[in-house]
């Protein structure tokens, strides 16, 4: 029992050395307080407090270890009201209730860093996909495999979309059932992880209208996981192919995962090569 209570105390005094460290690092006439002389660096308590919309008396007991664990909306606020970075979000949750922060879904590119190491992962295809399962970049092996995404508008580039809508895509396929069944569940589960239920609602509804098949899945209310397993294709000019495919998350970006499918033999990466460096041969004439 005495070490339950030193380790709960000593987690509650690394949250409030914390919340010093990060209120001591801002500057006060940044945010319109008055640019007074202080005793110490940066935001006061009350101020602190004040941006975060709680009591300053609870803010003191937190920094104070005092008070009991905070909830995830008071973690929020405070982590808005010091402008911390996404990473120091996550060490404040850590700290405050030993668990990361909820994932928030956002809308924007992949780094350049990012394409550089899909384009490093041939012959493999691979490509990175976000929480709404909206593919946002991939390299030249996923192109020539699984689908040509440079040639649709961003807004066609979703998984669901090619599952239920596309022929080619199911006709690609070897169990169409089990794979689109996989895909619903998983879909499902990613976008409430990430708090994207609004984000997916049109495309929800779209997909019920053109597909009774994805409209009987979705109301089955299943989940399911994609994080391995192995895909059977059949590719129009290469043939029957397998790939072995994981799922990353991205570092900073848990929104987004990283999808490899590695081949399985020796002789379905050759295949993938030849036909890799016939389009790299197109793309330079």
């Amino acid at each position: 029992m005495t070490n339950r209570v030193g380790q709960h105390i000593a987690t509650e005094t690394l949250l409030g050395a914390y919340l010093k460290d990060r209120r001591a690092k801002l500057d006060p006439a940044a945010f319109g307080f008055a640019p007074e002389r202080r005793r110490t660096p940066g935001l006061r308590r009350e101020e602190v407090a004040q941006r975060a919309n709680i009591s300053p008396t609870w803010y003191t007991w937190l920094e104070q270890g005092r008070g009991g664990a905070p909830s995830a909306n008071v973690l929020d606020r405070i982590a808005r009201a010091l402008m911390l970075t996404d990473v120091e979000r996550e060490h404040l949750f850590l700290l405050g209730l030993g668990r990361p922060p909820g994932v928030h879904y956002r809308k924007d590119d992949v780094t350049p860093r990012l394409q550089r190491v899909l384009d490093a992962l041939e012959p493999s295809p691979a490509l990175v996909r976000t929480a709404t399962w909206d593919v946002v970049a991939w390299n030249r092996a996923a192109t020539v495999i699984l689908t040509d995404y440079g040639s649709l508008p961003p807004e066609q580039r979703n998984i669901l979309r090619f599952i239920f809508l596309d022929p080619r895509v199911r006709a690609a396929q070897y169990d169409w059932e089990s794979v689109a069944r996989l895909v619903v569940g998983a879909f499902r589960v990613d976008a409430a992880r990430a708090g994207a239920a609004a984000e997916v609602e049109p495309l929800v509804d779209e997909l019920c209208r053109l597909s009774p098949e994805f409209k009987a899945m979705w109301r089955d209310n299943d989940v399911r996981t994609h994080g391995e397993g192995v895909k059977h294709i059949r590719h129009p000019v290469l043939g029957p192919m397998a790939f072995e495919y994981s799922a990353f998350a991205v570092d900073g970006r848990p929104d987004l995962s990283i999808v490899v499918y590695n081949p399985v033999t020796l002789a379905d990466a050759e295949k993938v090569r030849s036909l890799t460096g016939s389009a790299r041969a197109l793309e330079r004439t």
